[in-house]
């Protein structure tokens, strides 16, 4: 009797694996996503600085990033930035589960110029003049930036930022080529125990297609609830 993809799922060894797949896969996410966000809104704070030579490298990074692509970067940090680097320092991220850093890494700078474009689109709507006002009531850069312009770029950015969230989630799956154990990496080692090839991938695009559709789900709640009056 055929087994039902489902099925998969009540077998011990494979719903361990399975699970084990997606916490490393939500591991994966938070950390590139955090990072991410921290850059990409220290790129957008660099670009609207209008300092030609901050402006000048903001500008190369985004487009170095966003025209090379994702597994060519993943494998540039993971194959050539090493051997960069001092012998001590190489053992040491060995120790520390070299591949999930790198993947971390490649996946939060390739993300950081998307998210910071978003936010550059969503700083250019507000008006120049709140950033005067701002500083006009004392306000250094930062403060006016963190306090009064950022939380309402947040806002107007919320759409181009959640799919961008969506793309970076997905795009975890990249890291598997270079042996992290997420789900994808998992989906293939299951296959290649049982022959199931439909069944598991089919388990594993509800996973993803479902985990998907949560986060569009609550970007569409924050868009809703922190939505600016008369946009």
């Amino acid at each position: 009797m055929a087994t039902m993809p489902a099925s998969l799922l009540f077998q011990d060894e494979y719903a361990h694996q399975i699970l084990a797949g997606i916490v490393q896969m939500f591991q994966l996410t938070i950390c590139a996503w955090l990072a991410a966000m921290a850059l990409g809104v220290l790129l957008a704070m660099l670009r609207m600085t209008h300092k030609r030579p901050l402006v000048a490298l903001v500008v190369a990074y985004v487009e170095y990033h966003r025209n090379i692509p994702m597994l060519v970067q993943i494998f540039i940090w993971f194959f050539g930035i090493p051997t960069l680097l001092p012998q001590t320092v190489q053992v040491w991220i060995n120790q520390q589960h070299s591949e999930f850093i790198f993947a971390v890494v490649a996946i939060a700078l390739c993300s950081a110029a998307y998210i910071s474009e978003d936010l550059r689109s969503g700083i250019r709507a507000i008006p120049s003049s709140q950033m005067e006002a701002s500083r006009a009531l004392g306000l250094t850069y930062l403060q006016a930036f963190r306090k009064v312009v950022l939380p309402q770029a947040l806002r107007l950015a919320l759409p181009p930022l959640v799919s961008n969230t969506v793309l970076l989630f997905k795009n975890t799956s990249l890291a598997m080529t270079i042996g992290v154990a997420e789900l994808t990496y998992v989906t293939r080692e299951i296959e290649s125990q049982t022959f199931r090839t439909t069944d598991i991938y089919v388990v594993a695009t509800v996973i993803y297609l479902s985990i998907s559709l949560m986060i569009m789900a609550a970007g569409a709640g924050l868009q809703k609830r922190y939505r600016i009056q008369g946009r």
